[in-house]
C-alpha cells in the first residue's frame, strides 16, 4: 500500500529537522495511535508517505491524521524517550517490551541485608535506583558482573548454612550469618561509583584480563570480556535526558521572532523527561515578562500540580515567580539542567520556524485565493465572502444556508441557517429575496460588519434577486457575484453582479480552487440542514397517526429521547418518565412496534 497523505501533512513532511528525536502518530481525533523514534526524523517520518507498505504498517499509516514530534540531543535520547512516551500513551500500534512497558532498572534494595535486583518501575520505597537502560540483555549482564564483584546478598536469607552464591562468593553470606552493615555499605558504595560511570578502573583490569586470555589462546574467554566490557558502556554511559536526581521539576525555555513566542515545558518526573508541551501565541511586551506571565496562569488556569521545583531560563524573575507559586524557581547554569534547558529551547525555535513556514505556504491558498478571486472581479481585496444556496424537496420543506469564509478559511462559528417561510413551492427569486433582506437587515439593525463578497450558489436568477434587495431596499454597496456551474453541477466561472459578465478564472490557481471549496461547503450546509428538517418531520408525522399523541406529548418524547428508534425502543416505564401515562406509554410503544414489523 503507498500512502496517499493529505495536504496538511504534506505541509509538515517538508518542515522536519534532520535531527534525532520521537515522533508521535495521531488518528483523525488527535489520538496518538504509534510512538517511533529516529536518528533523523525528516527522513524516519517521510518514509511511512513515500514508501509501499503491507500488514500493520499499512494499517498504521492508513489511520494516520496528523504526527508531532520531540527533538533530542541524541540517539540514545531518542531511544529512552519513546519508552516515556510509549508507557504514558499506551498507543495501539506499539508492541510491547518484555519488561512490560518500559525499560529496566538496576535496584538495591532498602532492607537489613540488601541485594540487587533487575525491576520495571521506580516506587519510594527508599531504594538506590539507576537507569533506565534501553538495552535489556546488556543491563542483565551488567547486574551479573555487578553481583559477581560486588556482592550484597543473593540468597533468600538465614537458611542456616552457607548457600551456593556464597561459596561461588557472590554473596556476603546473609544465609548463614550476620553480616555488618558496614560491609554491606562498602559494597554499595562501590556499586554506585561504578553505576554513577566511575569504570575507568574496572575496564582497564577487565582489558587487561582479555589481552591474557587470548594470548593464553582462551578465545571464548576473551570473547565474553569483549562483550562485557561492551554492556558496561552501554548501561553506564551518561544519559544526558535523565537527571539521578529524581526531584519533581518543569522546566520551561521559549523562543522569540518576529513578535511570536513558542514556549516548551518539559515534564521531568522520577528523573525522566515524560513529555513536553509547546505553545504559539503573539507578544507585544517583554519577552521574559510574557513568559513569567505565561507561567502563572499555566499554573493558575489549569488543573496542574505543581511540582518540587520549576526551572527557567536566564533573565527570568525568579524571585517574583516564587513567591507567586510558592515553589522554588531556579534558573540552570551548568550541567545536565543547562543541557535540557537549551534542548527546550531548540525545541520551540524548531516549532515557532514550523509555523512561519506553514503560514508563507498557507497564504496563496488563503488570504492569497481570496486576493485572486477580488482582484478578478474588480473590486477592493476583502477578508470575508459570505455565499448562500437553497435546499428543498420538490418545492417543499424549503432552507437557506450561508457559510463564511475569512481570507480563505471556513469559520462555521458564523454559519446560519434559515427556514424559508416566504413561499410554499420553489422559487428561486423568492427564497433569495427572503434569505438576503433576513440576512443584512439584521447585520444593519445590530450594527455589525458586512461582509466583501456576496456570492450565490446559483446562476443570473440568485444574482439579480439578491441585488434588488441589497441595493434598492437596503441601499448597500456589496459586491455580488454568482457561481456558475457546468454541467457536472461544479464551479465553473463566475458571474461579476455589476457587470453581468462572465469571470473566469485560471482552473489551476488557489482562487478557483478556493470557489470550489466554498460552493461544495455552503452546499453540504444547506443539505445537512434539510435532511434534519425533513427527518424531524418524518419523525413527527408518524407520531401524529398515534391515537392520543397531540402536539405536547408529541413534544415531550422528542425533547426526551429525540430519534424516532428510541422511542420505538423505549420501555413503557421510559416512556413514563417522558410525562406519557401508562395507557397511552403501551399505545405508543404498541403502534411504533407494529409499525417496525
Amino acid at each position: 500500500m503507498l500512502a496517499n497523505p493529505s495536504k496538511h501533512i504534506e505541509q509538515k513532511l517538508t518542515l522536519l529537522p534532520a535531527e534525532p528525536g520521537s515522533y508521535q502518530m495521531k488518528d483523525d481525533h488527535g489520538k496518538i495511535i504509534y510512538v517511533g523514534k529516529a536518528k533523523n526524523l525528516k527522513n524516519r517520518v517521510r518514509s511511512y508517505f513515500r514508501q509501499d507498505h503491507t500488514g500493520k504498517t499499512a494499517e498504521l499509516v492508513a489511520n494516520i491524521a496528523d504526527f508531532d514530534f520531540i527533538v533530542t540531543n541524541s540517539d540514545k535520547e531518542a531511544f529512552l524517550l519513546e519508552n516515556e512516551l510509549i508507557k504514558k500513551y499506551k498507543p495501539y500500534y506499539n508492541i510491547r517490551l518484555k519488561y512490560g512497558t518500559g525499560y529496566p532498572y538496576i535496584k538495591i534494595t532498602n532492607e537489613r541485608d540488601p541485594k540487587m535486583a533487575l525491576v520495571n518501575e521506580v516506587r519510594r520505597d527508599g531504594g538506590f535506583y539507576f537507569g533506565p537502560y534501553p538495552n535489556v540483555y546488556a543491563a542483565q549482564e551488567t547486574l551479573h558482573f555487578l553481583e559477581k564483584n560486588y556482592p550484597l546478598r543473593r540468597c533468600n536469607g538465614y537458611q542456616g548454612r552457607p548457600c551456593l552464591y556464597y561459596s561461588m562468593g557472590q554473596c556476603l553470606g546473609a544465609c548463614w550469618r550476620e553480616v555488618p552493615e558496614a560491609d554491606y555499605q562498602a559494597q554499595i558504595e562501590k556499586i554506585k561509583h561504578f553505576l554513577d560511570g566511575n569504570t575507568k578502573t574496572v575496564k582497564h583490569q577487565i582489558k587487561q584480563e582479555m589481552h591474557q586470555a587470548a594470548n593464553k589462546l582462551e578465545f571464548e574467554r576473551a570473547a565474553d570480556l569483549r562483550d562485557q566490557l561492551k554492556y558496561i558502556d552501554e548501561t553506564v554511559e551518561s544519559q544526558r535526558v535523565l537527571s539521578k536526581d529524581t526531584t519533581p521539576r518543569d522546566l520551561f525555555n521559549f523562543y522569540l521572532d518576529k513578535g511570536w513566542m513558542t514556549v516548551t515545558v518539559f515534564f521531568l518526573r522520577q528523573a525522566r523527561l515524560i513529555r513536553q508541551s509547546k505553545q504559539t501565541f503573539a507578544v507585544v511586551g517583554d519577552a521574559q515578562d510574557e513568559l513569567a506571565t505565561f507561567i502563572q496562569q499555566f499554573y493558575s488556569q489549569r488543573n496542574i500540580q505543581k511540582p518540587r521545583e520549576i526551572l527557567v531560563p536566564k533573565g527570568t524573575d525568579v524571585k517574583v515567580l516564587s513567591e507567586t507559586l510558592d515553589t522554588p524557581v531556579r534558573v540552570p547554569v551548568r550541567g545536565e539542567k543547562k543541557d535540557l534547558m537549551e534542548l527546550a529551547k531548540k525545541n520551540a525555535q524548531i516549532t515557532l520556524d514550523e509555523k512561519f513556514r506553514l503560514m508563507t505556504l498557507n497564504e496563496k491558498k488563503t488570504t492569497g485565493a481570496m486576493q485572486e478571486i477580488t482582484n478578478a472581479l474588480g473590486i477592493s481585496a476583502g477578508h470575508r465572502i459570505e455565499a448562500f444556496d437553497h435546499s428543498h424537496t420538490q418545492g417543499t420543506e424549503i432552507v437557506s444556508a450561508m457559510v463564511v469564509f475569512e481570507d480563505g478559511v471556513p469559520n462555521k462559528d458564523m454559519y446560519r441557517k434559515y427556514k424559508i417561510r416566504g413561499t410554499d413551492h420553489a422559487d428561486e427569486w423568492e427564497e433569495t429575496q427572503e434569505v438576503i433582506r433576513r440576512r443584512y437587515s439584521r447585520l444593519l439593525k445590530e450594527g455589525d460588519d458586512l461582509p466583501d463578497l456576496v456570492l450565490m450558489d446559483g446562476g443570473e436568477i440568485q444574482l439579480h434577486a439578491a441585488k434588488e434587495v441589497l441595493e434598492d431596499e437596503l441601499g448597500l454597496d456589496i459586491p455580488v457575484a454568482a457561481m456558475v456551474k457546468n454541467e457536472k453541477h461544479r464551479t465553473a466561472d463566475l458571474i461579476d453582479g455589476r457587470t453581468g459578465q462572465i469571470v473566469t478564472l485560471d482552473h489551476h490557481s488557489q482562487g478557483f480552487f478556493l470557489l470550489q471549496r466554498i460552493q461544495d461547503e455552503v452546499h453540504r450546509f444547506a443539505i445537512t440542514f434539510h435532511r434534519q428538517l425533513r427527518s424531524k418531520k418524518s419523525l413527527s408525522s408518524r407520531l401524529d397517526t398515534i391515537q392520543g399523541v397531540g402536539p405536547k406529548t408529541r413534544q415531550k418524547l422528542l425533547k426526551k429521547f429525540g430519534s424516532l428508534p428510541k422511542i420505538s425502543a423505549a420501555s413503557v416505564d421510559e416512556l413514563k418518565e417522558a410525562g406519557v401515562n401508562e395507557k397511552l406509554a403501551r399505545v405508543i410503544q404498541l403502534s411504533l412496534s407494529g409499525n417496525r414489523s
